[in-house]
């Protein structure tokens, strides 16, 4: 990567933006579902809407980033293990002490670090596609099957078949029963994150409009850079938060 490259303050600045409203989101969720406190839970059901359009940002930006990274393939090993150690403490630490519903088998970390995985497998053929027709290929696909956790692509029923299992259920196909407190399966999701890889081709050109490159509040750009740190550190900081809140 160039030495030179200007900074893209943008990106950092609405990846900051994403990861506040996303900390914020789930402090609503756990303190209302886990600790019972109605506000909190009311919150949370307000701002639901909102949830996956800024999830899908933060994905985006995330694609975008992979073509400014060095390794996506060590940076994507680096972020499984960690992601793997979250369903660990979630699916089997938390319950021993009595915490049950927590456990996040394939949450957003999930996605980003085999996402990533399979962009530094597949960048070569992926590069002979023109990014415009890469792009708008993904967003159509991603809208296409949204609807696919959910049994249906394109209004018509998908075979039941498909839903079988835990495996499954981390590519979209979740059966009756799984539960993850933070999913984002590879399908849809996936594609929202090739259209960013698509997308940060442009970006190596290095001639965005110059709004990209302009610093305009420099707080909200350093917690972009910081966002992996920020999201392995907010769900024990709630809960330890929920749990001084119960006890008053």
């Amino acid at each position: 990567m160039s030495t030179n490259r200007k900074r893209i303050y943008l990106l950092d600045e609405i990846r900051g933006l994403a990861i506040i409203l996303m900390v914020f989101y789930h402090a609503f969720y756990l303190l209302g579902s886990f600790f019972e406190m109605d506000f909190m839970l009311a919150a949370q059901k307000f701002f639901e809407p909102l949830q996956p359009p800024f999830a899908c940002l933060f994905i985006l930006i995330s694609g975008i980033s992979c073509n400014l990274s060095h390794s996506n393939f060590i940076r994507g090993i680096r972020l499984l293990a960690i992601a793997l150690g979250f369903t660990l403490v979630t699916a089997v630490v938390l319950p021993k002490f009595g915490i049950d519903g927590a456990q996040i088998i394939f949450g957003i970390l999930h996605l980003l670090s085999v996402s990533m995985l399979l962009f530094a497998v597949l960048k070569k053929p992926l590069s002979k596609i023109p990014p415009a027709v890469g792009f708008a290929a993904c967003v159509l696909l991603f809208f296409a099957c949204w609807t696919v956790p959910s049994g249906r692509i394109l209004g018509l029923a998908l075979p039941e078949v498909l839903y079988a299992n835990g495996f499954t259920a981390m590519l979209g196909f979740a059966p009756a029963g799984f539960y993850s407190a933070d999913y984002f399966p590879l399908i849809p999701f996936v594609f929202m994150f090739l259209a960013g890889t698509f997308a940060g081709r442009f970006v190596l050109g290095g001639d965005l409009p110059e709004g990209f490159y302009k610093l305009r509040c420099a707080p909200l750009a350093a917690i972009g850079r910081k966002t992996l740190i920020i999201y392995i550190v907010h769900w024990p900081i709630i809960f330890l938060l929920g749990l001084i809140i119960s006890l008053i």
